[in-house]
């Protein structure tokens, strides 16, 4: 090959790798099919739902941590459901409440709250982000209970991986699991997970059958309301004076990039992606969470934690990569406009 003919190559070669990255480019996103939107906005996903772990555990430092998570949903459960009004969208009637409600017990009371909960437990951002990622596994487990679904090989050693890249983390706090904070954070955050999956599949299911942005505002809005009347109720609320600026800008920061632009862009993905592809944000959260929590926080990357997240997250991958090999990928429905 002379040097021209090299040349071209490579040009040929760069031309290809940018055609590939153009889905990204967010001028020109509008212009793409429903596919590439769904891709971009589940990049959009993998980097802001890893910072939103940081920004969790920057606001618990100053407030109690529902009552940090009830004013996040409460605000934005009213921006979300105050456009919709504006737009004259119709309110849920009769049953279609029904996954409303399910969905806001399970997607903020219980995972986003507990999740939320466990960081001011001695678990670090980057710690709750892995035992986070593993929700795809839980997927796997309850679709077992379904009649006639069968566990390809490879979905079994991804599970033994991902199971496994946990108890290697893990092993580096023996310790820490005599302190009864800790343990309770690894619990928040394990029901948490699996709380996830189930309104994962549930939101699936559902989907058809209701505005899923709408939907996302009530949900918000109801469990902001219930979390808020609970830390009220029991007495761990604090005034308003006495919540920190920094806690303010975790709120902030949590409602538009976590709550809002994060929670459109993961639905948008869920709806014209296959499930087990729409979770694979899972693999990229824990990494950006835990770079975050070593530059902002001096949070130490161990070796244990450095593999065992690496051996978790291939775990998932291969999980993720048996089930999209076995069965075809089914288009889903194009999501509803705002």
């Amino acid at each position: 090959m002379n040097i021209f003919d090299f040349h071209k190559t490579l040009l040929q070669s760069s031309a290809d790798t940018l055609k590939k990255l153009a889905v990204f480019n967010p001028l020109t996103i509008r212009k793409k099919g429903a596919r590439a939107k769904a891709i971009f906005c589940l990049a959009l996903v993998c980097i802001l739902w890893g910072t939103t772990w940081v920004a969790s555990k920057q606001g618990v430092m100053g407030m109690p941590a529902l009552q940090m998570a009830s004013m996040r949903q409460i605000i934005a459960g009213l921006l979300y459901v105050g456009f919709f009004l504006y737009k004259k969208v119709p309110l849920p009637k009769g049953k279609e409440w029904i996954p409303v409600l399910v969905l806001s017990f399970l997607n903020f009371i219980v995972s986003n709250g507990l999740s939320t909960l466990a960081l001011q437990y001695n678990i670090t951002a980057g710690l709750g982000a892995i035992i986070g990622a593993i929700f795809p596994l839980w997927i796997v487990v309850i679709g077992l209970f379904n009649k006639g679904n069968k566990m390809p090989l490879m979905a079994i050693t991804g599970m033994i991986l991902g199971f496994g890249g946990v108890c290697i983390i893990f092993s580096n706090h023996l310790d820490d699991f005599l302190n009864k904070d800790f343990q309770l954070g690894i619990l928040f955050s394990l029901i948490a997970t699996w709380t996830w999956a189930f309104a994962t599949i549930y939101t699936k299911k559902q989907a058809a059958n209701f505005n899923p942005y709408f939907s996302l505002g009530l949900q918000m809005l109801i469990s902001g309301i219930c979390l808020f009347s609970f830390t009220h109720a029991n007495g761990t609320a604090v005034s308003l004076s006495m919540i920190p600026w920094e806690s303010w800008a975790s709120i902030a920061y949590l409602i538009i990039f976590g709550s809002l632009i994060a929670f459109i862009c993961y639905l948008y993905a869920l709806q014209n992606l296959p499930t087990e592809q729409a979770s694979i944000y899972a693999y990229v959260n824990p990494i950006v969470a835990v770079l975050c929590g070593w530059m902002f926080f001096g949070d130490k990357i161990t070796v244990y934690i450095s593999i065992g997240g690496l051996v978790a997250l291939l775990g998932v991958y291969l999980v993720n990569k048996a089930f999209r090999s076995a069965v075809p990928p089914v288009e889903q429905p194009e999501a509803e406009g705002v």
